[in-house]
């Protein structure tokens, strides 16, 4: 694992974010085992639309001679797709079973690749970043609004960036009462037992049916939906997204002027954003450190 060679005291950081810890321990979704059964079925067009989407929102086609930090790696797919494209790779989870993942496509794909090292850790764990270094791209999709605190997680994020490097995130939009249901939904979900078997068979069947009529009224093909939402959605599975939407707690929302105005002040520019298909979801964020 790697360890921060930084100086600074913070203990009453550490402190907090073990409390937070203590407190979400029971409601947190288990997002490694989602991730776990999601690359068992993981295939080579996954891999092709995850490095696709990751060089679109970059505005690249190859990452030759950068180092990318992979935050909150997930299944390990986005780091995989950057060691492909050439970056110098470092990833890391929280979750040991994200962990897991990331450690099972290296062995698969790059078993003898040193440019790609995996750590356990957390973003809210400001020492653990510092120990990282700095990266030219520093990318965390749908991440940092899962760890139960969400600005000292950008904020943390953002301390990875070298001066003109670049910092991606993906952060949950916030659509007021909307937000305020689904978080309620996801934590109902989060405490198992007869709770999560009621959500699911209540929101799989929602989701499935308002997909349906969505392509009805499109005059689309239904089957596409799934058949090409690998491509169209970053190399991502329909049913494991559904999951991973129905159980992601914590859960924090906010709206992009907010995430603007955050980085701006912290020396960073906006090049891009790109706005969810459905208002609840992800705001899609490229900024650049400006020194």
């Amino acid at each position: 694992m790697l360890r921060s060679n930084a100086n600074r005291d913070s203990g009453q950081d550490e402190r907090e974010r073990m409390q937070l810890d203590a407190k979400l321990t029971d409601e947190r979704f288990q997002f490694g085992e989602n991730w776990d059964d999601f690359l068992k079925g993981v295939t080579d067009e996954h891999i092709v639309a995850s490095e696709n989407s990751l060089c679109e929102l970059l505005g690249v086609t190859e990452l030759n001679q950068k180092t990318f930090l992979d935050i909150g790696s997930g299944s390990g797919l986005f780091s995989l797709s950057a060691t492909r494209l050439g970056a110098e790779v470092v990833s890391f989870d929280y979750d040991p079973h994200s962990v897991d993942c990331a450690v099972k496509l290296k062995s698969k794909y790059f078993p003898h690749r040193t440019e790609w090292n995996i750590a356990q850790g957390s973003i809210l764990d400001r020492d653990f970043v510092a120990g990282l270094g700095t990266f030219d791209v520093c990318y965390s999709w749908g991440v940092l609004h899962h760890t139960g605190a969400l600005w000292q997680a950008i904020f943390n994020a953002q301390l990875a960036v070298k001066p003109g490097g670049t910092l991606v995130i993906a952060i949950y939009n916030d659509e007021g009462l909307i937000s305020s249901l689904w978080a309620a939904v996801k934590r109902t979900y989060c405490r198992g037992g007869v709770r999560r078997i009621l959500m699911t068979s209540i929101f799989y069947p929602a989701f499935f049916l308002a997909g349906l009529v969505s392509d009805a009224v499109r005059l689309k093909n239904p089957v596409a939906r799934y058949t090409a939402h690998k491509r169209n959605h970053r190399g991502m599975s329909l049913v494991h997204d559904w999951k991973d939407w129905l159980g992601g707690y914590p859960y924090e929302v906010a709206t992009p002027a907010r995430v603007v105005a955050f980085l701006e002040n912290l020396g960073f520019q906006l090049l891009k954003e790109i706005p969810p298909v459905y208002g609840f979801g992800n705001n899609q964020f490229v900024f650049r450190r400006l020194k």
